[in-house]
């Protein structure tokens, strides 16, 4: 598939989307940015609701792509991750078959398989026990069962209406990883816009889902559907594993929230703030 030359891409203003808003133009995208708040530096940005149908379908107007990263990233109770991740992508999906955008990236989470029990064994661990794609989804919280729901969705619109979307269950996108856990489930931000553009240009990916992460040495999942996108990670977490054990001591299998793939949102999941 030649590069969409316009992505619309929801989700600007935060963390992944301030990252991916300053990457992915080197691959050649002019971006057109939404968010429900302000961004920062963009003052052509489009502040919208997806809520608001109409103006979901006025921003979708006219592009080529888009890479969906709006809506509450953490749990929060059912009606907002209701209105926020179900019913906002929906009318998102809507406004792109009305508009007739062929390509969706979709971040979607590990969360959707969080009670996935983890690789067992010391990392970094044999490639024969990771995660495949076609795991049975788990959702681990309303907010993972609101991407187990994106999933869906792109499959239905791609069956029904011929849209394409390649679903990412994102890992965690950082600068640099943060926790023991994160270093499995790490993606590099430049790692973050190759899998983007690879999920952007590549030919006859139907409903693909991949999961979303660097080539870490502790890594629990399996890559291969990212890589026949055309993905090549080139980072790796294990630079700061050294540091993070010491401080942090290595998971402990016993603990709730660390025997599932989902960490700690399966126990104690951080809540949405707003």
């Amino acid at each position: 598939m030649p590069a969409p030359r316009t992505v619309l891409l929801t989700g600007a203003a935060g963390g992944l989307g301030t990252l991916m808003r300053d990457l992915l133009p080197a691959y050649g995208y002019e971006l057109r940015l939404l968010d429900l708040r302000t961004v920062e530096d963009a003052p052509d940005a489009i502040v919208a609701d997806l809520a608001d149908k109409e103006a979901v379908r006025e921003a979708v107007r006219g592009v080529d792509a888009i890479i969906h990263l709006a809506g509450i990233s953490l749990e929060a109770p059912f009606e907002k991750i209701l209105r926020a991740n179900i019913e906002g992508t929906y009318h998102l999906y809507e406004a792109a078959r009305e508009e007739g955008v062929s390509r969706i990236v979709f971040a979607s989470s590990n969360h959707a398989v969080g009670f996935t029990p983890r690789p067992e064994g010391a990392a970094p661990h044999d490639a024969s026990a990771l995660i495949p794609i076609d795991t049975p989804r788990r959702p681990d919280t309303f907010y993972g069962l609101s991407k187990s729901f994106g999933e869906d969705l792109a499959q239905f619109y791609w069956d029904k209406h011929g849209l394409e979307t390649v679903s990412v269950r994102i890992g965690s996108c950082f600068p640099e990883p943060t926790s023991v856990r994160m270093l499995s489930v790490w993606m590099s931000p430049a790692d973050g816009a190759r899998l983007f553009h690879a999920a952007l240009t590549a030919e006859n990916v139907e409903h693909t889902v991949v999961y979303g992460s660097s080539a870490n040495t502790r890594l629990w999942w399996d890559l291969t559907t990212a890589r026949a996108l055309g993905y090549e990670p080139q980072d790796d977490s294990e630079p700061y594993a050294e540091k993070i054990v010491a401080e942090q001591g290595e998971l402990d299998p016993d603990d709730i929230a660390h025997a599932y793939l989902g960490g700690h949102f399966v126990s104690d999941p951080p809540i949405w703030p707003y």
